[in-house]
């Protein structure tokens, strides 16, 4: 895969396979956040982990609940918060530069599918 920057309302995901140490990225508008490979691959990992638990959490639920679900590895922490078919997402970088960012539930819809996506690559 080539260089690729996507980006839309409220997110930004890209990866450079060119760069040494911070290949990935992950952001808003507003900010970003540079990640190594592993970190970038997690990043993705987790967030459609999270996504999935949401999804199957939703005939558990009544329409007006919302719930946070986290899921953790060495490298990073996600949560999700709100609603099974609408949520936020909130990062944690455990890493030795330690980072935190969050996403709007619109943004998160849009991320979701760009995760797939590099995950697919």
């Amino acid at each position: 895969m080539d260089r690729v920057l996507k980006k839309g309302q409220g997110w930004r995901m890209g990866w450079n396979p060119y760069a040494k140490t911070y290949k990935g990225l992950v952001g808003t508008d507003e900010w970003a956040i540079e990640l190594t490979e592993t970190e970038f691959n997690e990043f993705c990992r987790l967030l459609l982990q999270l996504a999935k638990t949401m999804e199957q959490m939703k005939p558990e639920l009544m329409d007006e609940e919302r719930m946070a679900c986290e899921a953790e590895s060495d490298q990073l922490w996600l949560e999700v918060e709100g609603y099974p078919h609408s949520f936020s997402l909130r990062l944690i970088l455990q890493t030795g530069r330690c980072a935190e960012g969050n996403w709007s539930a619109a943004a998160v819809q849009a991320l979701i599918p760009m995760a797939q996506t590099f995950s697919a690559q």
